[in-house]
């Protein structure tokens, strides 16, 4: 049941990651889903995202041990999704992924079916929200604008704004994915 792996792609400060916590909030009745937690080699940092840090070095035994499903690297990082997150696929459940552009082709080679989400924003928003993470400088800022506004969206991928409130993108996405549970009441 490839179709219920959810691989949502966009640049840096789309919102790709609350975009996902908003859904997993926010199920529709008697819908299991699932966030899968990515492994970063980044260092762990307080407050953000739900990620797995590790060094290159561990990464790298993990990749040995095939212990990825989907493994990229972007922006200098390395990221893994492990096995045992997409697991749930197998129970019916569903499984959110926040992907690599990149990646995506990949992704699809190994799960066919998988509902790919590009979700986008302004470039003036995107300024704004990686300016205030600050976790990079004004030109690796407006490098990944340029990536972003240069990026075309993946063919079949059901495209959101997320420019304005967090509520409308998850509303938008849940209708997309679940057209049934859009038409109850409430």
């Amino acid at each position: 049941m490839n179709h219920r792996l959810v691989y949502v792609v966009g640049p840096s400060g789309a919102g790709k990651d609350s975009l996902l916590h908003w859904l997993v909030q926010h199920p529709p009745a008697h819908t299991d889903i699932q966030l899968a937690r990515r492994t970063v080699t980044r260092p762990s940092m307080a407050g953000v995202e739900g990620d797995e840090a590790v060094d290159t070095t561990a990464f790298a035994e993990l990749l040995r041990a095939q212990a990825f499903a989907l493994h990229w690297s972007a922006n200098g990082l390395h990221y893994g999704i492990r096995r045992h997150e997409l697991a749930a696929l197998t129970t019916g459940a569903w499984v959110l992924v926040s992907g690599s552009r990149a990646h995506l082709p990949v992704a699809q080679q190994h799960y066919p079916g998988l509902s790919a989400i590009h979700l986008q924003a302004s470039t003036e928003v995107l300024r704004e929200r990686l300016a205030a993470r600050r976790r990079e400088s004004g030109a690796e800022v407006e490098a990944r604008l340029q990536r972003a506004v240069a990026f075309a969206p993946p063919a079949g991928a059901f495209c959101i704004t997320n420019d304005d409130d967090l509520a409308s993108a998850g509303r938008q996405l849940k209708a997309h994915l679940f057209p049934a549970a859009a038409l109850q009441p409430g």
